[in-house]
Formats: structure tokens, C-alpha cells, sequence
């Protein structure tokens, strides 16, 4: 089961890009929600309030599901789609690249534009640390004080990580352990008995 995934740390990367006097500067951002997404977009368009394009791609989730293209008024495909081909060559999720466009006077062309879309994006990438991250999933378990002892033991040689825990008569634990060992985990801490 694949339970790792890729993406940027939460430095911001720069990029820049410059044809025919028009300028393209990148920006690639860690990002885990929409709501983050819609956030940083405003800080944008409200400081490059005079840019003629602020255009944008971004990826969501460990499975990339969630996803979307945005050419702000340039023509069809050439601003967003090549951003987002740049994260997904890459195959970064959790991840936006917005890419604002100073108008230089000369039309580039489709052609001219995906090449500057593109090749700021790449520069934006060029410019961030990219690291593997796994999915994790969430193990709550619930047992006796008396088994405390063996519960211990399996925690130290799993090593996952502790969540929350409270211990009474009856103890509850909470762990969180990346998915391929999430089952391994569950099967260990069933097994305890009584010791």
C-alpha cells in the first residue's frame, strides 16, 4: 500500500521569467486547504493590484484529487495548465504556484505564453526543498491499566507517534503510525493479553 507522497516544505520558492518585456514572477507555496489557497490568492491580487494576470495551480491531498487550473483571462490553457503540468511532472501535491503576469505591451502567443508559464513555474520549483511525507492514520485503543506494560512495549518498538493518552482504570491511547503499518500496529496491540 503507498502511504508516502511529495511535496515542498513551507519555505516559499521564487521564481521569475521575463520575454518581451513582460514579466512572470512565481511563487510556490505548501498549502493543505482551500481555504489556505483562497488566503494566499488575496494577499496576491492586493499586492500586485496592478499586474494584468495573477494566474494559479494547485494540487490537494496525499491521492492529488483535488485540483484545479486557473488562466485568469489569459487564452485557454496557457497559464494554469502549464503551471499545473510543472506540479505534476514534479509530483508534488499539497502545493500552489501562483504566477503573476506584468503585460510588457507585445502579445507573446499561445505558444509564447506556455513557455513563460511554464518555465516561471519551474523556476518558482527550482527554488523550494521538496520532501516525503507520509499519510498517517489515526489508532485510538482502549484497555485495561494492568496492560499498560505490554501496550508500552509496542508503542517503543513501533515507535508511532502519541497522540493523546489517558490513563485511569481504563486507558486510552492514541496513536498515529503511517498507513502501511497501521494494521501491523492494531494486530499487536489486540494481541496483548492480560501480562
Amino acid at each position: 500500500m503507498e502511504d508516502k507522497y511529495t511535496t515542498i516544505t513551507k519555505t516559499i520558492g521564487e521564481g521569475f521569467y521575463s520575454e518581451k518585456r513582460s514579466k512572470f514572477l512565481a511563487f510556490a507555496h505548501h498549502v493543505e486547504s482551500q481555504a489556505q489557497i483562497r488566503e494566499i490568492l488575496s494577499v496576491y491580487r492586493k499586492k500586485y493590484y496592478d499586474a494584468r494576470h495573477v494566474c494559479y495551480a494547485y494540487v490537494l491531498g496525499a491521492d492529488k484529487a483535488d485540483y484545479k487550473m486557473n488562466d485568469d483571462g489569459e487564452p485557454s490553457s496557457t497559464a494554469g495548465k502549464p503551471i499545473y503540468g510543472q506540479i505534476v511532472s514534479n509530483d508534488l501535491t499539497d502545493i500552489l504556484i501562483v504566477v503573476i503576469r506584468y503585460y510588457g505591451g507585445v502579445n507573446l502567443g499561445t505558444g509564447g505564453l506556455i513557455v513563460a508559464y511554464r518555465t516561471a513555474a519551474a523556476d518558482a520549483l527550482s527554488h523550494c526543498v521538496i520532501e516525503e511525507k507520509y499519510i498517517k492514520e489515526k489508532i485510538t485503543f482502549t484497555f485495561p491499566y494492568v496492560m499498560m506494560n505490554g501496550v508500552m512495549k509496542v508503542v517503543k518498538t513501533m515507535e508511532p507517534q502519541i497522540i493523546s493518552q489517558e490513563f485511569d482504570n481504563t486507558c486510552t491511547i492514541t496513536l498515529s503510525i503511517r498507513r502501511s503499518k497501521a494494521e501491523e500496529l492494531k494486530n499487536k496491540l489486540n494481541s496483548l493479553s492480560f501480562e
